[in-house]
């Protein structure tokens, strides 16, 4: 029989539906659980235990004192099986109470000897404070070299003097130390075992679930329940191979998970899956007020402590939009190398679901693990891209459209080309059919250099000069030093005027770009082309600005 129940932390009475008003109260039931599933967020996690339960006919109160502190217990669920009808009522979570110790009764025994040895131990300091008090002060009002009937002693006898004096002081001296170490002893003891008979918090919650069967039986019950503190991160691999003249390049791409987790429970042994789902945003989207925009009011003169007054009001505000937040150990036998498991997907319309196989163990403590989620051998489209105004060199790019269901999620990737780790990048989120362009560091066979042929300022005008002008022009030269033909990319600034008054125009003598304002960038050109083994081509470009004479303008990258 198969039974689900959803009910919310609540204290108050549930009465179940399969007992009658005014039976006995249910009797507990003591058990554990163990965590059999974790589903993991990005921004939390779903634990599933499971509670195996030999329950005799009648009420009974399961009590599960092995629950996390860190669990939302609005998200208790509890679904189970058993042989006989079985009906799940109340589910309540909270910390149980703080119990004193077992042995407290030994404790206080323990600590009250030690406090009567503390005592004797503080006597014997006071008579050895007493003996070297009175030693100090026969040395300081018996004369040692006078005798009785004021007669000289020998100076054999003022040694011995001396030396008598000197020997108890020492011998109490030593008393007095040995004692005060033994008192630390016992203090250091004392504290110890006063920590241990105080109650302690509880560091864990007690889950009590009301079942009531209606004949003895062996139950399984799967409590499950949501966590904040524990997250995954999505990494990637890019593996490049440049492939040659009669190879065609090839890109293998590794998705892994890294996920840490702090939930105060220890995940031993688990089925394990990773979900796109971001479990914190909430329900719905937020709800806007209208806003609004007015002259400001008059301010009202009000004194402050140092005489002055605040007239300054903000009206608006932009919020910041919030900001998105590997090493692989590759394993491999002398002729054939290890394959590393990976992840199979379920893909829904909302959300995709990795599930990790075989099971996987995480300890609160361990730190983030890195698991291989899956793989996949595409074919990219590989290009040059420089920008020269910036840097002379020429990098790598590979692209390809994204064909897989599973969205790739914002992450870290690392970047191999022929098998050398050459940096790391970033993903950016794509979903199917979108392209995705990667960096794989910088191509020495390609060459570009960025001349400049002509840079002027100067009036510009009939008679009367009217405005000021500043005119660039530019020559880059691009060099294929493959072997092969390449596509080659290269970018410049067009300067992007915001005010009617300041003026700009590319001229003539610019050799026409491919495109421009790429990637919604204002004003970014590109020049696209295919260059043959050994080409080398030049790219002309020439820009004009114009402003009033009276004013001056500077060149600022956009924001």
């Amino acid at each position: 029989m198969r039974l689900i129940a959803n009910s919310f932390l609540t204290t108050s009475l549930v009465v179940l539906t399969a007992l009658l008003a005014g039976r006995a109260r249910a009797a507990d039931l003591p058990a554990s659980s163990a965590v059999d599933a974790v589903t993991v967020y990005p921004d939390g996690a779903s634990v599933t235990r499971v509670v195996e339960l030999d329950l005799p006919a009648g009420e009974n109160s399961a009590v599960l004192k092995d629950f996390p502190l860190a669990l939302d217990p609005s998200s208790l669920r509890v679904e189970g099986e058993a042989a006989a009808k079985l009906t799940i009522g109340a589910i309540d979570a909270k910390p149980p109470r703080a119990a004193p110790p077992a042995n407290l009764p030994e404790l206080d025994k323990r600590i009250e000897a030690l406090k009567d040895e503390r005592t004797n131990l503080q006597g014997a300091i006071d008579a050895a404070n007493a003996r070297r008090k009175f030693a100090e002060r026969f040395a300081d009002t018996s004369p040692a070299g006078i005798g009785d009937k004021g007669e000289a002693r020998p100076v054999a006898e003022w040694r011995a003097a001396f030396a008598a004096v000197g020997e108890e002081i020492a011998s109490a001296n030593a008393a007095i130390r040995d004692a005060q170490r033994k008192q630390r002893d016992i203090d250091r003891e004392i504290a110890h075992l006063e920590q241990d008979r105080a109650q302690k918090p509880p560091n864990k919650l007690e889950v009590r679930i009301e079942l009531a069967a209606a004949a003895a039986t062996k139950a399984t019950l799967r409590v499950t329940y949501a966590v904040r503190n524990a997250r995954w991160t999505p990494l990637y691999d890019a593996r490049l191979e440049t492939g040659a003249r009669d190879r065609k390049p090839a890109l293998e791409l590794v998705r892994r998970a890294e996920i840490t987790q702090s939930t105060g429970e220890d995940w031993s042994n688990v089925a394990l899956s990773v979900s796109t789902v971001r479990t914190a945003r909430g329900g719905s989207a937020p709800e806007l007020s209208s806003l609004v925009v007015q002259y400001p009011q008059p301010p009202r003169p009000q004194a402050s402590a140092s005489g002055a007054v605040d007239t300054n009001r903000q009206l608006l505000r932009a919020a910041p939009a919030p900001m998105a937040k590997m090493e692989e150990a590759v394993a491999g036998e002398r002729f054939r190398v290890a394959d590393e498991q990976q992840a199979t997907a379920d893909v829904s319309g909302f959300q995709v679901v990795f599930r990790i196989p075989g099971r996987v163990s995480l300890s609160a403590s361990e730190g983030a693990k890195s698991l291989r989620v899956s793989s996949a051998a595409i074919a990219p489209d590989l290009s040059v891209r420089a920008a020269p105004v910036k840097d002379p060199a020429a990098f790598l790019e590979a692209s390809f459209k994204q064909g897989e269901d599973a969205p790739l999620l914002p992450g870290r990737v690392s970047i191999y080309r022929d098998g050398v780790f050459v940096g790391r990048g970033l993903m950016a989120a794509a979903s199917k059919d979108e392209t995705v362009r990667l960096g794989f560091g910088a191509d020495d066979k390609v060459k570009i250099e960025r001349t400049v042929l002509k840079r002027n300022e100067g009036s510009a005008g009939l008679i009367v000069t009217t405005s000021k002008t500043d005119e660039r022009a530019f020559k880059t030269t691009v060099r294929n030093g493959h072997d092969f033909p390449i596509r080659i990319a290269i970018e410049d600034q067009l300067p992007v005027s915001e005010n009617e008054d300041i003026q700009v125009e590319m001229l003539p003598s610019t050799t026409p770009p491919t495109a421009s304002n790429i990637r919604d960038r204002r004003g970014v050109l590109e020049w696209a082309f295919e260059a043959k083994a050994g080409e080398v081509r030049d790219i002309n470009f020439a820009w004009r600005i114009r402003w009033p004479k009276d004013k001056g303008v500077v060149m600022l990258p956009a924001g």
